[in-house]
């Protein structure tokens, strides 16, 4: 296929030059309606080319083929057999594709370090997660996805399982063995379900960790905003084989799929494929060469410990890293993640996405320069040199490894669904939840609906809470209540 290609770049720059005078969505009408003083901020170009798809940029019946032609473009881009955009974010996607192999009722093999977004596809399905336990690091107090064996066992005890969703990488770029655990999924005829959110740029160069396509996924969910250069909500289902049927998944997708998808994010998408097919591999050469450089200065600032490869790789850890993640270990610094993000960007100006009690996560990207990662070595310079600024770290009570394994008293859907009450969070201890809460990021929840509440899941999220750890999903930020399952 031409890959020089992009055809929704090149619809949108024909309309733009077209003359079309529209009387349908958006009511803007290409910006002509809209306030001058937002346009002073965001741009006249933005409403211009922010064109409904259909009777905008192709015609009433789809009969040009406009998003066709770039979905078959990307597959051919990352050797899929399939790609679909969605415009709803990898969040959306991750329900269409988990709805996409199990149905109501039935069971589905779930590595219990998803995504909270991956607990709202359960809760929407009523599908039965079988979860299979995440590999704990407790040196570094994190969770790594499940390897090969504990998939397989999970298939031994539960045979009726219809596949598995994994998660790989991690926000902090950790990485599942793909390859042998789609082996193993593949052996009881099931397909494997990826979300690979954080590794859009995977396939581009092979220096990096890899690709689901490539390692037998059946399908696999990129989110191009993460770690590629789309705007924010651009995703891609890909799929290959025929163990998911492609009218399924879009049929399960557009069950939840928005009916006005935007023309900028689907640009965004076409666009970025094009950049990395053309230029990829000398981008990603880049991005991997001011990482080696941020990684060497920053493992010679004092109190700061630069995680390399041989820190989270190895046996009963992941099973792969994704170089363009700098994870930064604080402990021996006496702060925490938490005040340690805001400081930087407080007083540097500069954002940093993951931290937690005792990490931040710095993302190496294509878009970095040696002046981005300049700044950002400066400014970890900085923070040890004014270190005393930066509140002391408050003790959060971790729990020790399979503390987190809670009995799974009811499937998410019904907890979540049926008569709940509110109690004070201690009263919650030996109930059953009847929400999600998620320490975000990276947003992996510590209770979803149906699990049963320890005091060791309290105390950790309350001294969480107490350090800085945000709850965006609980019903009190502060976790002075919970909801749980009302008594009958």
């Amino acid at each position: 296929m031409d890959h020089a290609e992009v055809p929704v770049l090149q619809a949108i720059e024909d309309y733009r030059s077209g003359g079309y005078v529209t009387f349908l969505p958006p009511g803007h009408k290409q910006g002509r309606g809209v306030d001058p003083r937002v346009l002073a901020v965001v741009g006249q170009d933005v409403f211009a080319s922010d064109i409904i798809l259909m009777n905008g940029l192709d015609d009433r019946h789809m009969g040009q083929g406009v998003l066709a032609r770039a979905e078959a473009l990307m597959a051919d881009a990352v050797d899929a057999d399939h790609a679909f955009f969605s415009t709803c974010g990898s969040s959306l996607s991750v329900k269409a594709a988990l709805l996409s192999v199990a149905c109501p009722g039935e069971k589905l093999l779930v590595a219990r370090n998803i995504h909270k977004s991956a607990v709202a596809g359960l809760i929407i399905s009523g599908v039965e997660p079988v979860w299979v336990r995440p590999r704990w690091d407790p040196k570094q107090e994190i969770a790594h996805s499940p390897g090969p064996d504990a998939v397989r066992r999970a298939f031994e005890a539960e045979p009726d399982a219809e596949g598995m969703l994994l998660i790989t990488p991690t926000d902090y770029g950790s990485c599942a063995a793909i390859r042998e655990t789609a082996e193993v999924c593949h052996a009881h005829d099931r397909p494997l379900v990826v979300d690979e959110a954080w590794g859009a740029h995977f396939p581009f160069h092979d220096g990096l960790p890899s690709w689901a396509m490539d390692a037998g996924a059946d399908l696999c969910v990129t989110s191009v905003h993460k770690m590629g250069n789309g705007l924010e909500q651009g995703s891609v289902y890909h799929l290959q084989g025929s163990r998911i049927a492609p009218e399924v998944l879009e049929a399960r997708a557009d069950l939840l799929d928005t009916t006005s998808p935007s023309a900028l994010i689907y640009a965004g998408m076409d666009g970025w494929r094009r950049q990395m097919i053309e230029h990829g591999t000398a981008l990603l050469d880049g991005a991997l060469h001011l990482a080696r450089t941020a990684r060497q200065e920053i493992a010679g600032i004092p109190g700061l410990y630069l995680l390399e490869r041989d820190d989270l790789v190895g046996p009963e850890l992941a099973d792969d890293h994704d170089p363009l993640k700098l994870m930064i270990d604080l402990a021996d610094l006496g702060r925490s993640g938490y005040d340690v993000n805001e400081w930087l960007r407080a007083n540097h100006r500069v954002d940093l996405g993951l931290s937690d009690h005792r990490h931040v996560v710095a993302q190496i990207t294509v878009a970095d320069d040696e002046e981005t990662v300049g700044r950002l070595v400066a400014a970890l310079r900085d923070l040890v040199d004014r270190v005393e600024e930066v509140p002391a770290a408050r003790r959060v009570e971790i729990p020790p490894p399979g503390a987190l394994e809670l009995e799974q008293a009811l499937l998410p859907r019904d907890a979540f669904f049926g008569p709940v009450e509110k109690v004070s969070a201690q009263n919650a201890v030996g109930r059953t939840a009847a929400e999600t809460i998620s320490p975000y990021p990276p947003g992996a929840p510590t209770i979803l609906p149906g699990e049963v509440i320890t005091q060791t899941a309290i105390d950790y999220l309350r001294s969480g809470v107490a350090a800085g750890m945000y709850l965006p999903d609980a019903t009190s930020p502060e976790l002075d209540v919970v909801r749980v399952v009302a008594r009958h």
